[in-house]
């Protein structure tokens, strides 16, 4: 099975340290990383690291872009950048090193042309067979329909492609009106996408179970943040809870829990294991600084912790 990660909205994501952070003085920053960040990018990292081919696709513009390419390509993922007019932006976090508290600032994404979008379309449907996968994650651009993504997979309607999706709002409410194989919404997402402010546990495992049985998704997985994730599927309800870890960043730890959901899936594992692979590498992304993802060796670890 070909396996294509799609990134409408990357960035380049960097992480400092500073030793106190207050205002007004100027802050002399230590520790900067680089790294090449976004939905489908970070998945497709992490899928490399277990030994999963992807073809990572994603905006790419100015001088951001092409270091975004060159980052991948480094790390032997094989890429498929789309070029666009607007530069691909910049993300920043950074550690207060005093209180270890982590600062997260998200810039604007990218604008898309009439003409970029349809070349998105092509560009991905070109790269996939019937029974192929493809992974949308990540959100949109503020300018950009919330119906895009669902445009994406009207185009795709004839090869009977598993849609993996990772997204929220509006995006994510326009896309389930198409055929979706699998998603993963954070307990707020998910009350959202149920027109509300808020859901109990037992709302979020009917409201889910209700998504199931519509035939609107074949599985619902739940991010419950520390205290784990949930997977509903016809076979079922099942939770797993991370062990205990020491949490130096959680970005990225999304995207890594996905790229063990999608490993899990590809080995034919149940949905309880599907779940603990997703969990562990989620984890193990939250043991790196900055951004640098789940680590195998830490994977390992983890899986080891959650199976005793």
């Amino acid at each position: 099975m070909n396996i294509v990660t799609l990134t409408l909205n990357p960035a380049v994501d960097k992480s400092v340290k500073v030793d106190g952070l207050l205002p007004d003085n100027k802050l002399i920053c230590h520790s900067l990383q680089h790294q090449a960040g976004g939905g489908g990018i970070n998945i497709s990292r992490v899928l490399k690291r277990l030994n999963v081919n992807s073809t990572c696709i994603f905006t790419s513009g100015g001088d951001n872009g092409k270091f975004l390419n060159q980052e991948l390509m480094s790390s032997d993922i094989t890429t498929l950048p789309i070029k666009i007019q607007s530069w691909t932006r910049e993300n920043l976090s950074v550690v207060d090193t005093l209180t270890n508290l982590q600062y997260r600032f998200g810039m604007p994404g990218s604008t898309l042309t009439e003409k970029e979008k349809t070349t998105i379309i092509k560009t991905v449907s070109k790269q996939l067979l019937i029974g192929d996968m493809l992974v949308i994650s990540g959100s949109l651009a503020e300018d950009i329909s919330a119906n895009f993504y669902a445009e994406i997979i009207r185009s795709l309607a004839t090869k009977k492609i598993k849609i993996i999706l990772d997204t929220s709002g509006r995006a994510l409410t326009e896309t389930l009106k198409e055929n979706v194989f699998l998603i993963k919404p954070n307990q707020r997402e998910l009350a959202q996408l149920a027109g509300k402010e808020f859901l109990d546990r037992h709302e979020q495992e009917e409201f889910a179970k209700s998504l199931v049985q519509a035939g609107k998704v074949h599985y619902v997985i739940v991010s419950l943040g520390s205290k784990g994730a949930l997977i509903v599927s016809k076979d079922g309800i099942h939770y797993q809870t991370p062990p205990s870890a020491e949490v130096k960043s959680t970005i990225g730890a999304g995207d890594s829990m996905l790229a063990g959901i999608i490993y899990g899936l590809l080995e034919n594992e149940s949905p309880q294991n599907i779940l603990k692979w997703g969990v562990a590498c989620g984890t193990a992304a939250t043991m790196q600084e900055g951004t640098d993802l789940a680590q195998l060796d830490k994977i390992n670890a983890v899986l080891k912790m959650i199976n005793g």
